[in-house]
């Protein structure tokens, strides 16, 4: 990176520093600004049909019905394309990777600012061979779009869902996600079918364009562009609440708590140094991105997902009994508002939230994989529900649910997502009810959970300012001052998320992040034949004898 990019950093982060001595009850500043904000989004985007003691929000629907339809209309890919899936990530078939024919090359009219930045003569927003069909590899774009959904939602999203929800939140969860896996293999099949390649070699990919494009194909110019600009806004909200102010407010949550600390600005110093390094990664565009994903993730995943499976042997006898009260409580939902339906409200909720099938956020981090076959990464993404709800927040429910077979908490009773310990009668929720179901079984084992909490948070953050980024620019134009006033808005986002209370940070990133459910599926439906037809050239390709199958 460029002095006078370090430069620029010190300047727009010092007087934060500055600030951060009088950050006492910013907290309360913050959520006195957000929540009359977050309110109003969430009353438009959980309009709810009242059942019973609970109302059923119309934006669940949406996106059960959605990926209900995807699991049967693409013959069950969840599970046909699995094995399928797997082969493509490890480089079974890269052969079929390569540079575009005419007429997939970038047909946009829109041209690039001429002052791009660039490391070492290299765009570092494209690969280094310019031009070419994708700037990253599979793997690339699994663990960056993995970055993304594996993280926090795994963590603090469980832990609420359970709270409010009870285990039987946990079936839901699952269900949620082997139904999102087809939902996920349409939008980024979708996502690179769609994508432009500008004059340099930068990939631009997203619902935003294949909604404009795709629906311009089926006579829908209009109503593409309409659904392109408004999926634009709210991915760019998103970003700024649950890809960033959710990831900086947990983190800092579990940070100042093992420092034993409860102050503002202990939270407002640590969004502070995050943010410092968030720009500094960001900068470099999508192959940094990429690279520090490839390594963050396995990483993160495998320290987490370890001491899962430690705490899961360790009790393995009440398994069986966890699993008796997830599934009982799915279908009775005893002792929560809104029984059954309460429960499977939470469930859809929070695994929405975690894997982000539906919301299309993904497809962005997939356009930029190097393919011709836009399928192959559809059927990619589609092992990203998987991972993220069925195995990594099933272990982290289960964890949980052991934890409090001795009646640590009632469940149910929640205040701003937060439930009483009876053993201390303080409020914990979040991040902080995980960490404590893991201490309780590893002593010290919080300090660990830190910092994969953390490299969660960052790795998040990383991907979901790429998403950003793309609608930025979408909306905006693809100047280098739009790249640098995008990534510089998305840095303070950071310190005020790190400084906030939990209530209003998940209420605003719950409704921007839902709010993109709504153009994305109804896109998805209308262009699910073009996917259909992807797929079968893809499989046809395969079955040809000319890759190394």
């Amino acid at each position: 990176m460029k002095k006078s990019t370090y430069l620029l950093l010190l300047t727009l982060f010092a007087p934060f520093f500055a600030f951060a001595q009088e950050a006492q009850g910013l907290d309360q500043k913050i959520n006195a600004f957000f929540e009359p904000i977050a309110n109003a989004i969430a009353g438009v985007v959980f309009y709810s049909i009242p059942l019973g003691e609970v109302s059923l929000p119309i934006v669940l629907i949406v996106l059960i019905l959605g990926a209900t339809y995807f699991t049967v209309y693409f013959g069950f890919p969840n599970f046909t394309k699995f094995g399928l899936a797997v082969n493509v990530v490890r480089g079974k078939y890269d052969s079929l990777a390569g540079d575009p024919s005419e007429d997939e090359k970038d047909t946009s009219s829109e041209v690039l600012d001429d002052n791009i930045i660039t490391v070492d003569g290299d765009n570092p927003d494209t690969i280094r061979v310019e031009g070419h069909h994708g700037e990253v590899t599979a793997f690339q774009a699994l663990t960056a779009a993995l970055s993304a959904t594996v993280g926090l939602g795994n963590i603090a999203g469980v832990a609420i869902a359970i709270a409010i929800g009870g285990p039987g939140a946990t079936l839901w969860m699952i269900l949620a996600g082997i139904l999102g896996m087809a939902s996920k293999f349409t939008e980024c099949t979708l996502g690179v079918k769609y994508r432009e390649i500008g004059p340099d070699g930068t990939v631009y990919g997203g619902p935003m364009y294949y909604l404009k494009k795709g629906l311009a194909e089926k006579g829908l110019a209009g109503l593409g562009k309409v659904f392109a600009v408004f999926y634009a806004i709210m991915l760019i909200g998103g970003s700024f609440g649950g890809g960033n102010m959710f990831q900086a407010n947990q983190a800092a949550a579990q940070f100042t708590s093992l420092i034993g600390s409860d102050s503002t600005m202990a939270g407002t110093i640590f969004g502070i140094v995050v943010a410092v390094l968030v720009a500094i990664v960001i900068i470099g565009g999508i192959k940094r991105i990429g690279k520090v994903a490839e390594r963050i993730v396995p990483l993160m995943v495998g320290i987490y997902v370890t001491a899962a499976l430690v705490i899961l042997i360790m009790n393995f006898s009440l398994i069986p009994a966890a699993f008796g009260e997830i599934f009982n409580g799915a279908f009775t939902g005893a002792g929560i508002t809104g029984g059954f339906v309460g429960v499977l409200i939470q469930g859809f909720k929070r695994a929405a939230f975690s894997n982000e099938a539906g919301v299309g956020s993904a497809s962005v981090a997939h356009s930029a994989v190097k393919t011709k076959y836009p399928a192959s990464e559809g059927i990619v993404a589609l092992l990203e529900p998987f991972i993220d709800t069925v195995l990594v927040c099933t272990m982290t429910a289960l964890v949980i649910v052991i934890f409090n077979m001795n009646g640590q908490f009632a469940y149910g009773d929640v205040v701003n997502d937060e439930v009483l310990m009876t053993a201390t009668n303080a409020r914990i929720g979040g991040v902080n009810l995980t960490s404590a179901a893991f201490n309780s079984a590893i002593p010290g084992f919080s300090y660990v959970l830190t910092i994969a909490v953390i490299l969660f948070a960052f790795s998040t953050m990383l991907s979901w300012s790429y998403y950003g980024l793309q609608a930025w620019k979408f909306l905006f134009g693809r100047s280098s001052a739009a790249d640098i006033t995008y990534k510089v808005i998305f840095c303070l986002f950071i310190i005020i998320g790190a400084a906030s209370s939990m209530g209003a940070v998940v209420l605003f990133s719950d409704a921007m992040v839902f709010a993109m459910i709504f153009p994305n599926m109804i896109g998805l439906v209308f262009l699910a034949p073009i996917v259909k037809k992807e797929v079968a050239k893809y499989m046809a390709a395969i079955r040809s004898g000319k890759l190394d199958a």
